[in-house]
């Protein structure tokens, strides 16, 4: 057999490993043992990630809904329906009533194409990856303030790292390899610091154990840099030499007071303390957050930011931040300009100097207007508006939390599916155009840490499947584009032209050394392991004032919980591809088959005070409504907190009123009477 290495699809990581093929079928996988990412460690979902390519649920043929029922049809014939359709939506309600979403697992080949064909073809930017429904966009504030939407460092220097910030998000849940990567650290002496509303695996072999309660982010770094600049362990040469905006800051964080922030945090004061002077006082210190809107608001990070920043942790092995995503090509996604607002690169839409750059190669003039995102369309707010859809391997129905997806797409005339199975979402759609699947092409993804790498084709595409990058290039034509893409290797060639920090990629380097970290240049062809090592401009970094916040989430007598609405390990049973694969299904599937409707989670000295017992139905009644759901009892939750995995759709349609701002809403919990 065969023996190929290629990259992990399922999550940010992008471990490396090999697949076994004999030419028609993958047939196993096992960890690569120098991969600087994974160093021979995989999860479960990589050890059985080449299952999903052999399912007999595959869709093989075009569909067209004709009176009502799917037939199969020639990619002729779907095609051209569709450049038909796409011109007479255009005509009659002009291009901004066209709107394209893909999901951040797509390659950044069909991303790319996918976001050329709505700016220089149909002439809109609604544009938007899936996570955009749940992004606050950490990307702009990292931008602002840093000049790079990124990972500033490599994974493996967190072997490096003398302290680790773990703060919201489930390592060894959501993001294994890393987690074991920050357990292996601490077992060499980093100083493992986890801050969290909820207590997991990570957690438990903290050093310092911060259990915050929900929305006290900005406080508790508020308090953390009042504490540092008391101490005066703030890094003044690098602000000096670096930063701007500091006095600005420096006069807002004294509005800051640690017992204050220890109250409103309910964390004790002498913890918060020794965090952050185990952090200033490294000589490196990685800061690991989730980007989620379930843990993450904006002032949030920037507070996480301006931390950073004080403390100098940037521009060094060992050191700086990481934001973290589970899904696999996120970073890639965004890279390549599926977002309303960027072109690809991160370069405003409004930026008359960037549109002309993506002119000149494009031939084609981008709109200048920002389009609308994904949120927009799927909670109503561009109802009516949109009147073509282009879905590609995004399955909103199935997984989105917020608004009402199914409602959304039937308010559509045309929803157009490209997606490898039948799902929730493309029986709502009135074309679906298969895609191939892992394995089966040659393409590329950009992984949390900025690293191009190939996920490389081993077995033969199946008879009648068309990749989805090719897919693109033919509608293009067929609405009058010169596309003359022979391979995605053509395509990445024009990224490069395209996108200044991709200039240096290519496939015969991304081949090699495991891909390459942006930015990789011409001038830079090896990438970049350590952002800013070789030297930070004067001034290039900007701290924001952050204001202390008047209020968090205010419960009552009559409310005394916080409902937090978050990812749960068992979210990736709603995965489209675990559900295809019959080891990750079993795996997935185990806790649900004692709560096979869901469950919320407890404290288990809140469920003991009102004599609830695990398994049992509660209701959560909150000032908007109620909804009943069972209990998971479990010390993984803070006492007066109500954590609710986002596959639970049902309880946040039914307590949380559809304009609110904030998903966090205080509730009183009820046994149910028989």
């Amino acid at each position: 057999m065969a023996h190929t290495l290629t990259t992990c699809t399922f999550c940010g990581v992008g471990c490396g490993l090999y697949l076994e093929a004999d030419g028609t079928r993958i047939n196993g996988v096992y960890p690569s043992m120098s991969h600087p990412t994974n160093e021979g460690k995989i999860c479960v979902r990589g050890w059985n990630v080449h299952e999903v390519a052999s399912s007999p649920e595959r869709l093989r043929s075009p569909l067209l809904r004709k009176h009502g029922q799917f037939t199969e049809v020639s990619w002729e014939e779907a095609l051209g329906f569709v450049a038909s359709r796409i011109r007479e939506i255009r005509a009659q309600h002009g291009p901004d009533a066209l709107m394209f979403l893909n999901s951040p697992r797509c390659s950044n080949e069909e991303s790319y194409l996918l976001q050329k064909l709505a700016r220089a073809v149909v002439g809109t930017n609604n544009v938007d990856h899936g996570t955009g429904v749940y992004c606050n966009n950490s990307i702009n504030v990292l931008l602002d303030m840093l000049g790079v939407p990124a990972a500033t460092n490599s994974i493996s220097e967190l072997a490096q790292s003398e302290v680790i910030i773990v703060d919201g998000v489930d390592l060894g849940r959501q993001l294994p390899t890393i987690g074991g990567r920050v357990i292996r650290s601490k077992l060499s002496g980093s100083k493992l610091i986890v801050i969290d509303t909820r207590r997991h695996r990570v957690a438990e072999s903290a050093d310092i154990f911060l259990q915050i309660k929900p929305g006290t982010e900005v406080m508790l770094y508020g308090a953390m840099a009042k504490i540092i600049v008391d101490r005066g362990l703030m890094n003044l040469p690098f602000i000096r030499a670096c930063c701007r905006d500091y006095e600005r800051f420096l006069e807002q964080v004294r509005d800051y007071d640690l017992l204050q922030a220890a109250e409103a945090c309910g964390v004790a004061a002498d913890l918060i303390e020794a965090a952050a002077l185990a952090y200033a006082r490294a000589k490196s210190a990685a800061l690991l957050y989730s980007t989620g809107i379930e843990t993450r608001r904006k002032d949030a990070i920037r507070a996480i930011v301006n931390l950073t920043l004080l403390a100098g942790h940037i521009g060094k092995p060992g050191a700086g931040l990481f934001p973290l995503t589970e899904h696999n090509n996120l970073q890639g996604v965004c890279d390549m300009g599926v977002l309303p607002d960027r072109l690809p690169g991160y370069r405003p839409v409004a930026d008359a100097a960037a549109r002309a750059s993506v002119a000149s190669v494009w031939g084609a003039q981008p709109p200048a207007a920002p389009g609308v995102g994904a949120r927009s369309i799927l909670e109503g707010l561009s109802r009516g508006k949109i009147k073509l859809l282009w879905l590609l391997r995004y399955d909103p129905v199935a997984t989105e939390m917020f608004g009402n997806a199914a409602d959304a797409l039937k308010e559509c005339d045309l929803v157009v599916a490209q997606h490898l199975f039948m799902t929730e979402t493309t029986r709502h759609a009135h074309v679906v155009l298969p895609v191939a699947a892992f394995g089966e092409e040659r393409v590329t993804y950009t992984s949390t840490e900025r690293r191009i790498q190939i996920a490389d084709q081993v077995i033969e595409l199946p008879p009648g499947t068309v990749p989805s990058w090719l897919q693109l290039t033919r509608l293009g034509r067929l609405l009058g584009a010169d596309w003359n893409y022979q391979s995605a290797a053509d395509v990445m060639d024009e990224i490069g032209r395209v996108v200044p920090f991709y200039s240096g990629a290519n496939y015969d380097n991304l081949a090699r050394e495991y891909g390459r970290q942006w930015p990789c240049t011409k001038e830079r062809p090896l990438g970049t392991r350590t952002l800013f090592a070789d030297g930070i401009p004067v001034g290039a970094f900007k701290f924001v004032p952050v204001p202390r916040p008047a209020a968090t989430v205010t419960v009552s007598a009559e409310y005394p919980f916080t409902v937090v609405f978050g990812h749960s390990l068992y979210y990736w049973h709603r995965n489209v591809l675990v559900r295809h694969s019959e080891t990750l299904k079993r795996e997935y599937r185990i806790l649900l088959l004692d709560y096979p409707e869901g469950f919320v989670e407890i404290n288990t000295d809140d469920a003991k005070a009102l004599g609830i017992r695990d398994g049992e139905k509660i209701r959560l009644r909150a000032d908007h409504g109620s909804a009943v759901a069972a209990a998971r009892v479990t010390h993984e939750v803070k006492s007066g907190t109500v954590f609710v995995p986002f596959f639970v759709r049902e309880v946040q349609k039914q307590i949380v009123a559809p304009a609110a701002e904030d998903e966090r809403v205080p509730v009183r919990l009820e046994k149910l009477t028989e």
